[in-house]
């Protein structure tokens, strides 16, 4: 089935909307992506109109989503959630399915591994969330689940970040646990 034009049209304007927030924020931060101009992002999405969505429900849900590198080999633009503080929408979710479905009281209403790929997006792990508190000091009120490697998921665990006292902290919960003031940063790669 077509959508009726009035959806299509509404779709188009959302992105049009979506691309004037996100060149706002690619000028008004340019030390996230030293080399980089915004008419080659814009090209590059406009080469994959896909990625919009994600990039929209990164912005809805607070994530701030800005350029923050361009992949060497591929050629792919590096998108973070830029955001001061975890992403408001996406707070107060345990990290995984697994976490959720072991919690025996007052368990969440989502995980972060399955809203990530609902979105379309990634967790960041430990060397991007590094590389974003080089550009900046994220996380100083809330933290944020990081991808976890399988030896420790495999063990219960899972990891988190933030900045405190001037240091960025990895760390370590069970993956059933989750905080009000927890969520998740998300990459993409366009």
């Amino acid at each position: 089935m077509i959508p009726p034009k009035r959806a299509v049209a509404a779709v188009r304007a959302e992105s049009i909307d979506l691309l004037v927030v996100l060149e706002a924020r690619f000028a008004k931060h340019p030390g996230r992506h030293v080399g980089i101009g915004w008419a080659e992002v814009a090209a590059r999405l406009a080469a994959h109109p896909e990625k919009l969505r994600s990039l929209l429900e990164m912005e809805n849900t607070g994530g701030e989503p800005d350029v923050v590198g361009r992949d060497a080999v591929t050629g792919e633009y590096l998108f973070f959630d830029c955001s001061t503080e975890s992403p408001k929408g996406r707070t107060g979710v345990c990290y995984d399915r697994e976490g959720l479905e072991s919690r025996k009281e007052h368990p969440p209403a989502h995980n972060a591994v399955d809203l990530a790929a609902a979105m379309g997006v990634a967790l960041l792990n430990e060397h991007e969330y590094h590389e974003l508190q080089r550009l900046g000091e994220f996380d100083t009120k809330t933290s944020s689940w990081l991808q976890t490697p399988a030896a420790v998921r495999q063990l219960g665990g899972a990891l988190f970040g933030d900045r405190r006292y001037g240091r960025v902290f990895l760390y370590h919960n069970g993956a059933q646990s989750y905080y009000g003031v927890r969520g998740f940063r998300a990459s993409l790669r366009v």
